[in-house]
């Protein structure tokens, strides 16, 4: 199990948030997900958005902290990233 999580560093929303993704796949994301009680509408395609106040929770949950390159260089190997040309607009 390969669940990553970056540094947040994107405000919005009166927060800052961070992303969580699966190396592996989207089934281990969302099973890991759920377990950490993120709610499905946090889900954006390819990622989940997490706020700073639950980057702790989900390291200590097993998320394995990488920088946010790392975390984009690693989701494109797994095949599992979608581009932003790529995605719906709506």
């Amino acid at each position: 199990m390969t669940v990553l999580i970056d540094r947040p560093m994107w405000p919005a929303h009166g927060t800052i948030w961070g992303h969580l993704v699966s190396d592996e796949s989207l089934d281990e994301l969302h099973a890991f997900a759920a377990r950490a009680g993120l709610p499905p509408r946090s889900f954006d395609l390819d990622h989940y958005d997490v706020p700073a106040d639950r980057y702790e929770e989900l390291v200590g949950a097993g998320a394995l902290p990488v920088s946010y390159r790392d975390l984009v260089v690693r989701l494109r190997a797994s095949g599992l990233r979608i581009r932003a040309k790529d995605r719906p607009t709506h």
